[in-house]
């Protein structure tokens, strides 16, 4: 047809039909296809796995961290100076009735403990072999009755002392787990005894599964009031605080003030690190370690959907030569082959996509954590793999679209 100009016109291609084209042309050799997505295919799948492995291992070992230690602030009192024993605790047992009232804070104990209880011989009197005496090194500390919730510890065996036992200055005491287990105390329905020092206390308890303070299942725990009578530990070392998530840091400000005002500041706290900080530690060190492999897979496809293509071209000459002397405009070819080479893309980009995603849940599954995924990567990773297949056919696209119709008719098959 001639315009108006004397120029001839190129007949207009729908989309559809150029679309139509490139998917034939994939299509028309599957197995080159195949081969040819692979790689990209492995590069989406490494770099999918790298980050969705990392965000999971992420999340797992942050949601350790918030578990163990996120909510943990402890509260250390130092001794009295020589000369300033007279003057009265710096801490009293009453003062973590103040901390329990702050925001935030899910349960709160005191410790006691000396140089002089570090090494305590103990021995146990089993009421069914009252002759079988056995005897064990323990450490002896003075707690508060909050101690099991501030140390999320459970009672396997009995009671922990009470607020009535303090007051009451009962002998009365509660075991570690492991310090009963050393002891041969396994029940307490029937009283059994302990000794030290020369004196007599009834285990009452046997506290286990302690999580914070593990160090406190080899001990034996006094009462406060107690243990002041008995063996001369009358002042705090330590307080443990529990909080909830978020509010560690608020409560490690204002614990001291609580505990001990005026004096705040010659105590010392200790409280958990950013966790954003942590979490954005873990997932970068994990990225590191195989997003190189992930873009040298995705090099190594690009390469390859070029290689492809470019041999594709030179096998279509007598096509392409075809196409153009039946009035096909230079666009439309180098369309089509970069169509195709998209197509590939982002076929390996989708398949990439869903093995990376199925392995991440296998990975999560097989260590029962929980799949951290992201939505913008499941949709990017297919667009991902499509760019690489868009320039890896750029040079091919432009070479078919550069000859002239004469030269390709002209060319060996």
């Amino acid at each position: 047809m001639t315009g108006r100009k004397g120029l001839v016109e190129r007949p207009w291609m729908d989309p559809r039909d150029l679309w139509t084209e490139a998917l034939a042309g994939v299509l028309a050799r599957p197995v080159r296809s195949a081969l040819t997505t692979l790689g990209t295919v492995l590069g989406i799948t490494t770099l999918v796995i790298t980050i969705g492995v990392a965000s999971t291992a992420g999340n797992q070992i942050v949601g350790r961290f918030d578990a163990l230690t996120a909510t943990s602030v402890t509260v250390t009192v130092p001794a009295p100076l020589p000369g300033e024993e007279d003057a009265g605790p710096l801490v009293p047992w009453s003062g973590t009735d103040a901390v329990g009232r702050l925001a935030g804070v899910v349960a709160v104990a005191a410790l006691a403990d000396s140089d002089a209880t570090d090494s305590v011989l103990v021995r146990s009197n089993d009421v069914t072999a009252p002759g079988d005496m056995s005897g064990q090194t323990l450490a002896v500390l003075a707690a508060s009755a909050g101690l099991p919730a501030a140390v999320h510890g459970t009672m396997t065996a009995g009671r922990f002392y009470d607020a009535g036992d303090i007051a009451r200055h009962d002998h009365v005491v509660v075991l570690g787990d492991q310090a009963a287990k050393l002891l041969g105390i396994k029940r307490v329905e029937d009283a059994p005894a302990v000794f030290f020092k020369g004196q007599s206390y009834t285990v009452i308890g046997i506290l286990g599964g302690i999580r914070r303070e593990q160090r406190l299942s080899t001990a034996v725990l006094v009462p406060p009031t107690t243990a002041a009578d008995r063996i001369g530990l009358t002042d705090i070392t330590r307080v443990l605080v529990d909080t909830v998530l978020g509010a560690a840091k608020q409560v490690a400000r204002q614990a001291p003030i609580a505990l001990a005002p005026g004096h705040q500041d010659s105590l010392s706290v200790e409280a958990p690190p950013d966790l954003s900080k942590a979490r954005a530690g873990v997932q970068n060190d994990t990225n590191s370690l195989f997003l190189v492999l992930g873009l040298v897979s995705l090099v190594v496809g690009a390469i390859g959907i070029a290689n492809v293509t470019l041999v594709t071209v030179m096998e279509r000459v007598g096509e392409i030569g075809l196409r153009r002397s039946l009035g096909a405009s230079r666009r439309q070819v180098a369309g089509q082959f970069l169509l195709e080479s998209t197509t590939i893309g982002l076929l390996g980009g989708v398949v990439g996509a869903a093995l990376g995603i199925a392995v991440v849940v296998c990975v999560a599954v097989f260590k029962e954590w929980t799949p951290v995924l992201d939505l913008r990567l499941a949709l990017g990773a297919p667009l991902a793999g499509a760019l690489v297949g868009l320039l890896a056919g750029l040079y091919p696209s432009l070479r078919a679209a550069r000859m002239e119709p004469v030269d390709a008719l002209r060319a060996p098959s």
